[in-house]
């Protein structure tokens, strides 16, 4: 994918997020299933890294399920790293930070790396082009401690009837359908203003296809989350050094 059109999405989305934070943190709760299924893959006193940490809410999940886990989650967007340190109150061990995974080099300031898990929840279909996404998930298995895990999630949107209405056209955002590449989409929101958001359909063969990229080996699968319980998939990855149980 072209560089200038790579830019161009993550634009868009940024500039989504940081419009829309209010509303977006509100409608995600610790509740959420989407949320909640990835705690039996958590050991206890985890160390923990979340990317596109948004309003936080992992923070005060495993505050309340695995107490002595240690946290730090970044996000992108300003606006809602304030939304997060705001709910996250004086937790203990409980850091977070302002970074674009999508930047070279992102990583390399990080005070708690490795880690026992890495959670990266509805964030990769929001990164424009396989190879970025490639350099990406690399980026992320390096973080991990020998036996880590990644844990990632992807919208299947195209599964989910209330989630393709909301797919509209490219010229909304001025943006060519052919500069793309196959499975982009542009999605629309309507919550408190209308805006939209730049989405790749991150399906299991190409979960498969990034995992063999980035030295990583897919052990689980599952789907969750959304009303309907199956719009995520959920993918459990671990470096290919650990022995395979």
């Amino acid at each position: 994918m072209d560089k200038e059109i790579v830019e161009k999405l993550l634009a868009l989305n940024r500039e989504f997020y940081a419009a829309f934070a209010q509303p977006f943190a509100a409608s995600r709760p610790v509740s959420d299933p989407a949320l909640t299924a990835i705690l039996p893959y958590i050991p206890q006193r985890a160390r923990v890294l979340d990317i596109g940490c948004g309003n936080g809410r992992l923070a005060l999940l495993l505050d309340r399920e695995r107490p002595g886990a240690t946290y730090l989650g970044l996000d992108t967007v300003p606006e809602l790293i304030e939304t997060a340190h705001a709910q996250a109150g004086q937790l203990a061990n409980v850091k977070f930070h302002v970074a674009d995974v999508a930047r070279p080099g992102w990583e390399n300031a990080l005070p708690s790396a490795p880690f026992d898990c890495v959670v990266c929840l509805a964030v990769l279909h929001h990164i424009p082009g396989f190879d970025l996404r490639a350099r990406v998930l690399r980026g992320l298995a390096g973080l991990l401690e020998t036996d880590g895990r990644l844990i990632l999630s992807t919208w299947q949107f195209l599964e989910n009837e209330r989630m393709r209405r909301k797919i509209v056209d490219w010229a909304k955002a001025d943006i060519s359908q052919e500069s793309l590449e196959e499975g982009d989409y542009l999605l629309d929101w309507k919550r408190e203003g209308r805006g939209w958001r730049y989405c790749h359909l991150v399906d299991q063969a190409e979960i498969k296809r990034l995992a063999a990229a980035s030295d990583l080996r897919v052990r689980e699968t599952f789907r969750a989350g959304g009303r309907e319980g199956n719009l995520s998939l959920f993918a459990v990855l671990e470096s290919l050094s650990v022995p395979h149980s």
